[in-house]
């Protein structure tokens, strides 16, 4: 089976073997939007040389603005509500190979605003069945960052924070990224920290922003280290603004989801307020896939395969 993770700006792709192993991974930066238009062709170069027959797709790839929109699920959901929404369809160059679309989910109650996820939903398979029972809350970190709880084997509501998209935002478009070095690639833990600390204060987090530039217009913070500074400050905010810290008694564990770099972040964030973390990998997307489609095919003799 060919697992396929298409976000917006990225393309990973997985060749798994019939127990749900990878075997072979590739990644490109054709996400969705560089590939409008063009999917079956991006989609064809990225898979060439496998020749399974099964092709599962989730993330943007199945939104509005993609190759075919999947309506969404309503929370609460499980593995099996999430199975049973996948979607076959039939693009032309893919004759002999069924195509499967992930329908992602969306949360109608949990605030006034619908909150939504394509992709995570994925990702969020494989931890749903070894979850003990009770609730839980999950982090995904990224360009919008989910917060979800779950419990008892559901999910049960979604929160995003843009917090990715605006940290790129004001270091490559504003005033802030003036002050800053081109690579932002040294994490600085005090500069971190700092803006961590300067989350709590008052005065919001606007206030905060501009704070980031006269922090480094007075040498307060070194210039090199003011991106370590924005991106504690911007996710103390999130945090804040999660629920993790509301909730009596506090969650004695966050488990995060997704790449090495962004998981340090938060897992330094989250023990430096006193909460633990579990990590788990950005590729469980691609088992995933895997254990949703071994969920909708569970004894059938002939499997939807071509």
């Amino acid at each position: 089976m060919i697992a396929v993770d298409w976000g917006t700006s990225s393309l990973r792709l997985y060749r798994l073997d019939a127990g749900g192993m990878v075997l072979e991974r590739r990644r490109s930066d054709e996400g969705v939007l560089a590939s409008a238009g063009r999917f079956g062709e991006v989609l064809a170069r990225g898979i060439a040389g496998w020749d399974d027959p099964v092709i599962m797709l989730c993330g943007m790839v199945g939104g509005r603005g993609g190759w075919q929109e999947v309506s969404y699920l309503d929370c609460p959901a499980g593995i099996a509500e999430l199975a049973d929404g996948m979607q076959r369809f039939h693009p032309p160059g893919f004759d002999g190979r069924a195509l499967w679309l992930m329908p992602g989910l969306r949360d109608l109650v949990s605030d006034s605003v619908p909150d939504v996820m394509r992709g995570e939903e994925t990702q969020l398979a494989v931890l749903l069945g070894h979850l003990a029972v009770g609730s839980h809350l999950v982090c995904l970190p990224g360009t919008h960052s989910k917060w979800v709880g779950v419990r008892d084997g559901r999910i049960q509501r979604i929160a995003t924070a843009m917090t990715g998209e605006l940290y790129a935002v004001l270091r490559q478009h504003s005033i802030l990224g003036r002050l800053m070095p081109v690579e932002d690639s040294r994490f600085d833990a005090f500069a971190f920290d700092a803006g961590l600390r300067r989350s709590e204060h008052d005065g919001g987090l606007l206030h905060h922003l501009f704070g980031v530039r006269t922090a480094g217009l007075f040498q307060q913070i070194a210039e090199t280290a003011l991106p370590s500074y924005l991106s504690g400050l911007l996710i103390g905010h999130e945090l804040r603004a999660s629920g993790a810290f509301s909730q009596k008694p506090r969650p004695a564990q966050v488990h995060l989801v997704g790449n090495d770099r962004l998981l340090a972040s938060y897992a330094h964030a989250l023990t430096s307020l006193g909460i633990g973390v579990q990590r788990h990998p950005e590729d469980l997307a691609a088992h995933g896939l895997h254990a949703l489609w071994s969920k909708r095919h569970a004894g059938r003799s002939i499997p939807e395969s071509v």
